[in-house]
């Protein structure tokens, strides 16, 4: 039983050691990808192939590239690239500020584009609702949780926080 206990052990450290590269490789990306001079190739050199790419809504002919880093990781990037194949932004979005955008009656579509991936979906067929969420840090250090709450109309219900007893911030 012992030497369970040592590759379980072992598995963790290891699994630490790849988020906190995972983390230092983004920083070390967001540092050298500067906005309006930094190109589509950049960001894809130093942030690989993106999980969904879409429309900029209101810029016509620039697209978000959506770069996820859940479940375990606690942050998701959407990177904005111009019409000209600039990057024109780029900006971690699981924020308080974009939580309190989340609403009632939003459809699923707009809060996908809004916050990313989802770390978790939980469906609960009885209540006919599906959970939907995504791990974040509140600042200066709390491993947090962000839930909404989606119906059958894939509309969202309910939202809100809470902290993360799963992990503890990077």
């Amino acid at each position: 039983m012992r030497g369970r206990n040592w590759i379980h052990g072992w598995a963790a450290v290891c699994l630490v050691a790849l988020l906190t590269m995972l983390a230092g490789c983004d920083n070390q990306a967001i540092r050298e990808l500067e906005e309006g001079v930094a190109t589509e190739a950049d960001v894809r050199a130093r942030f690989g192939q993106p999980e969904n790419v879409w429309d900029a809504p209101g810029s016509p002919g620039s697209r978000v590239f959506e770069y996820n880093r859940q479940p375990q990781g606690q942050k998701n990037y959407m990177i904005t690239i111009g019409p000209d194949g600039k990057m024109t932004a780029l900006r971690q979005v699981l924020t308080p500020e974009n939580f309190a955008k989340v609403q009632a009656g939003m459809p699923m579509e707009v809060l996908r584009k809004l916050l990313g991936k989802p770390a978790k979906v939980t469906p609960y067929a009885l209540k006919r609702e599906t959970e939907w969420e995504w791990r974040w840090v509140q600042p200066p250090n709390s491993p947090m949780v962000f839930t909404a709450v989606l119906n059958d109309d894939q509309r969202v219900v309910r939202s809100g926080s809470s902290p993360d007893k799963g992990t503890e911030a990077p």
